[in-house]
């Protein structure tokens, strides 16, 4: 039997689809116009395959989801399901035959409960709505990736998303307690519970968070919250090579310290940034090491003193904690515009990469050494405290030798990281761009055993196909 993802579907097929979803469908839910598919057809992983889809469907509702979902059993259409597609894997690209299920619309704060501390939302919530919405309440929700003012919560599940503060808080599937989800046969169910304690069963909601779509469609979302934090302290450091924050980066974790956010930045990232939002913040060092601590009172001055001794004990040619907010808050939002500055230069090949914290001096270096043998210029930005690198290639527009050693230095990079006793990605997925990676990193039992899992859950094969492991051998 040929796979799902490699049998296109014929024409004919492809017209009853469609028409089978319009008289399914409010009027308005589904896309058919040509120009109106073509911006669903990938995430910004623009590197990776992609197609046109058969239709686009926008649902309002989880009821409408599973109807698609048996209407696309019914004709042997895949489905791909889409939150705000700021994915950089590949994971919610469109594929051959398929309808793009876009969860946008989806976008209800439903309950925030202070007394249980967890909210309600649908998929198509933006994550920095929901900070925002908890906030008012005196409640935080952690998680943060640098999409957070555009990505969307069912996106952030579906890879199980980290951030900047996630060295110290966690990641998406530490705040998930519940899901709504359909299934490959088209079922609505309910996994998890809001207790704050539970173990009756297998974890589902662990292993639907992170599964990129391809065992369930993740409906409604119920997450844990936290109290609001204190105001946190600035400790930048400034350092004349990327090796020597990697070292600090190590020095703080050895000083005991675990801080609410240490973010690396190089000068190209900074520089990018600049350029585009005139922010004024050039410096005068190869790598910057900007970190944060939010203990209270003088448990956070202890905090905040020990991060700066670690970043002088690394050789820092400046470190020192910031007194001034604005300032603080300009160069971390220099850090999440990064990506899309540097996107601005031309074709960006992104990496995320995640080695243990001791080994990030070496792969910081290992990184550098790629990017010259390879002859591709390579900028860095990184969750540094925990050990997620963000290597980010970049190539000349239409250049396409140069889009040939920069896909040689992406697998290289992976297999350095492997090396080093790391994984192929910390938080982007493995969506199309990292399943050679996936390979390589799991044993083949294993391997096995996630194909297992994919054929119950989804046993008509219609699931984001061909993404993270596929179906079939």
């Amino acid at each position: 039997m040929t796979a799902l993802d490699e049998r296109p579907l014929l024409l004919r097929d492809a017209d009853a689809l469609r028409a089978a979803l319009v008289m399914l469908l409010p009027e308005g839910t589904v896309l058919t116009a040509p120009e109106s598919r073509e911006a669903y057809r990938h995430d910004e992983a623009e590197w990776a395959p992609s197609a046109l889809p058969v239709a686009v469907v926008r649902p309002t509702t989880a009821e409408q989801v599973r109807d698609v979902v048996r209407l696309c059993v019914s004709h042997g259409a895949p489905v791909v399901a889409r939150g705000a597609g700021t994915g950089l894997s590949g994971g919610a690209n469109a594929v051959e035959g398929g309808v793009v299920l876009s969860l946008e619309r989806m976008d209800a704060v439903i309950e925030v409960n202070t007394l249980e501390r967890y909210a309600v939302v649908q998929p198509g919530v933006v994550n920095d709505d929901l900070r925002s919405a908890v906030a008012e309440v005196g409640l935080w929700y952690p998680p943060d990736p640098a999409s957070s003012p555009w990505s969307t919560i069912g996106g952030n599940v579906a890879t199980n998303a980290g951030g900047v503060c996630c060295v110290k808080y966690g990641v998406t599937r530490d705040y998930v307690l519940e899901l709504q989800v359909v299934t490959g046969t088209g079922e609505l169910v309910r996994v998890g519970r809001r207790t704050a304690k539970g173990v009756a069963g297998y974890d589902l909601v662990g292993l639907l968070v992170g599964s990129e779509g391809t065992l369930g469609i993740v409906t409604e979302v119920t997450v844990r919250l936290r109290p609001a934090r204190p105001v946190e302290q600035t400790v930048v450091g400034y350092f004349d090579s990327l090796v020597a924050a990697g070292e600090a980066v190590a020095a703080v974790a050895a000083a005991g310290v675990v801080p609410s956010a240490l973010e690396l930045l190089d000068e190209q990232c900074l520089a990018a940034v600049d350029a585009w939002k005139n922010m004024g913040l050039r410096a005068d060092a190869v790598a910057i090491l900007l970190a944060r601590v939010d203990a209270p009172g003088s448990a956070g001055d202890a905090e905040a003193d020990a991060v700066l001794a670690a970043f002088e004990g690394a050789g820092a040619s400046w470190a020192a904690r910031s007194g001034d907010r604005e300032e603080a808050d300009a160069l971390f939002a220099a850090r999440r515009l990064a990506y899309p500055a540097l996107e601005r230069l031309g074709p960006v090949l992104t990496e995320d990469v995640c080695v243990p914290v001791g080994a990030v001096p070496a792969m910081l270096g290992r990184i550098e050494e790629i990017g010259r043998r390879c002859d591709v210029r390579v900028a860095t930005i990184a969750h540094a405290g925990d050990g997620n690198l963000h290597p980010l290639l970049l190539t000349p527009p239409g250049d396409e030798a140069a889009r040939e050693r920069a896909q040689q230095a992406f697998a290289e990079i992976i297999t350095a990281a492997l090396d080093l006793g790391g994984t192929v990605t910390g938080e982007h997925g493995v969506g199309l761009l990292k399943r050679e990676g996936l390979e390589a990193e799991l044993d083949p039992a294993v391997t096995a055993m996630h194909r297992a899992v994919r054929r119950a859950l989804d046993p008509h094969g219609i699931l984001n196909p061909g993404k993270v492991v596929p179906a079939q051998a």
